[in-house]
């Protein structure tokens, strides 16, 4: 039986082999059912085995083993790309990816070879051919998988650079009170200029760091629940964002049970983020308003502010990455490249959660947070 056909007819034995290898890839795999274990497998093989008997000359059989085939099968490529982007995803590290491969490969041709009376010249062309689509779909699974840890490693950037503003513009606004307020001499003097340059010098870094990846935004935000008090974490939120903005005065109100089992630091991105909007995008820094309400199932977060509403074209892309109002592309504020909302939306995303927004000219701009209790 040629290759092809006997991929097509064993493709679910083959596919179960496949399962049993992935289920000892850990701890990658210990928390994955059977339908993510066999993921892309069979679309891989059959789309082989449909690449395999396709006719092919010498020539291009050359240009195919250097990856510049007049054409690829697309099937074998999306498949294979799908297969690298998911894996990514539930935690495979490259190598551990590549290994499928490997044992698909190596599975194939045993099974086959086990099944064949007589061996003949174009049991080994169709080797040769099963090879070639193979390293075709390993080849698009590993860049897949690439471009997604390229994705990964640019938002860590952007969301690093993006939060470093806030201790640093606090640690600017301190040195600067202190240094009106006291009458600092010799040494403490000097070290206060060298905060004070040291803060400007980080604030560049940081700005060129965000332009770096301004256009390279990724996904899938890591937490790390624990048990935690949402009110505690926004009243630190508060103060946090009263030490850069010694104006601000935002209002907390808190109702009924706000525990559950967030992740700590990934709260406090969320937090910061909303109340630095309010602040910035506020009539009034006093008018800012959150409110914390602990529901049957989960606690729900509002943070209000007055000013002008949100354009309603503008709401459907508001969490996008690197979308800015009207005002900040002119120019007119300093949080430049409109990273925070999308960091907010990553957080909630991240909790299972769900976040809501509603502007208009009367009742002002409320964002609505739902945070289940347990991710």
């Amino acid at each position: 039986m040629r290759l092809s056909d006997f991929i097509v007819q064993n493709a679910d034995r083959i596919v179960d082999e496949w399962e049993q290898f992935a289920k000892t890839i850990t701890p990658a795999a210990e928390h994955m059912d059977s339908v993510a274990l066999r993921d892309h497998a069979k679309a891989i093989l059959l789309a082989a085995a449909r690449d395999m008997e396709k006719p092919q000359s010498d020539s291009e059989q050359q240009a195919k083993s250097k990856g510049e085939g007049p054409e690829k099968a697309s099937s074998l490529d999306e498949a294979g790309a799908s297969h690298g982007e998911l894996r990514h995803t539930v935690g495979f590290d490259l190598v551990q990816m590549t290994s499928e491969f490997r044992h698909l490969r190596a599975c194939v041709i045993r099974l086959w070879v086990d099944s064949l009376e007589a061996p003949d010249m174009a049991c080994f062309q169709d080797m040769i051919r099963f090879n070639e689509a193979i390293d075709e779909a390993l080849a698009e699974s590993t860049a897949a998988y690439a471009e997604q840890v390229n994705h990964s490693r640019d938002i860590f950037l952007a969301i690093l650079g993006h939060d470093l503003r806030a201790p640093l513009q606090a640690v600017s606004m301190s040195t600067e009170i202190l240094m009106r307020k006291t009458n600092l001499e010799g040494d403490a003097l000097t070290c206060a200029h060298h905060i004070k340059r040291g803060t400007r010098h980080m604030a560049v870094m940081v700005g060129d760091l965000l332009e770096l990846v301004r256009s390279r935004l990724g996904k899938s935000l890591p937490i790390e629940p624990a048990p935690m008090d949402l009110a505690d974490a926004a009243r630190e939120a508060i103060a946090q964002a009263c030490a850069a903005h010694p104006q601000c005065d935002p209002t907390l109100s808190v109702e009924g049970d706000t525990q559950g089992v967030w992740d700590g630091r990934r709260l406090d991105q969320m937090l910061q983020n909303l109340i630095g909007n309010a602040l910035q995008h506020g009539s009034n820094n006093s008018a800012v308003k959150l409110t914390l309400r602990g529901e049957a199932d989960g606690v729900r977060l509002t943070v209000h502010n007055d000013g002008a509403p949100i354009p309603p074209e503008a709401i459907p892309t508001i969490f996008d990455p690197l979308v800015r109002s009207a005002d900040e592309e002119l120019g007119a504020s300093s949080t430049s490249l409109g990273l925070g909302l999308f960091i907010v939306k990553e957080v909630v995303d991240a909790h299972k959660g769900t976040i809501e927004v509603s502007s208009n000219e009367t009742d002002g701009t409320l964002f609505t947070v739902v945070l289940p209790r347990k991710v």
